[in-house]
């Protein structure tokens, strides 16, 4: 590759944790921010990539769910899950100020704090998911394995 990577926090992340993970990229189209999308132009199945959902507990305050990217989130399982009575997800507008990331580009490494994170227990079908390295148009592919190792994540069903 004649151009050099830029290396994201959640890169970083992995690195000192001493995880494998291969870096993808692509174009982004700003008018479809969707993991289906994501999909179609990267060329990774949409099976493996996986997005990031920030929530807010009643009890815990905010959240992360990791959930397929053809999925929706089951806002009653992620309440039961991380000992909340009712979750809500965040307003756009706060996605930046909590995380430090923008819609489209949000991982669950590396935000401006570790947040506790739920993944969705289809991950532990695959060999390899796909993540958000924290920018749009780049994304981490690393087993579910190390990505519970890197977040502590809480493996659960998330999903319809």
């Amino acid at each position: 590759m004649s151009k050099k990577l830029k290396k994201t926090n959640a890169a970083r992340i992995l690195d000192g944790l001493g995880i494998n993970y291969e870096i993808k990229t692509y174009t982004v189209d700003e008018n479809d921010l969707s993991a289906v999308h994501v999909a179609q132009i990267s060329g990774l199945n949409i099976e493996m990539i996986f997005k990031t959902l920030v929530a807010r507990g009643d009890k815990t305050g905010i959240i992360m769910a990791v959930i397929g990217g053809g999925d929706e989130l089951d806002l009653k399982a992620l309440a039961r899950a991380s000992n909340n009575k009712s979750v809500e997800m965040i307003a756009l507008k706060e996605l930046l100020p909590l995380t430090g990331y923008i819609r489209g580009g949000c991982s669950p490494l590396g935000a401006k704090k570790n947040y506790p994170v739920y993944l969705d227990s289809r991950a532990l079908t695959l060999e390899k998911i796909s993540i958000s390295a924290g920018l749009r148009g780049m994304q981490i592919i690393l087993s579910p394995q190390d990505l519970i190792k890197a977040t502590n994540a809480t493996v659960t069903n998330l999903i319809f």
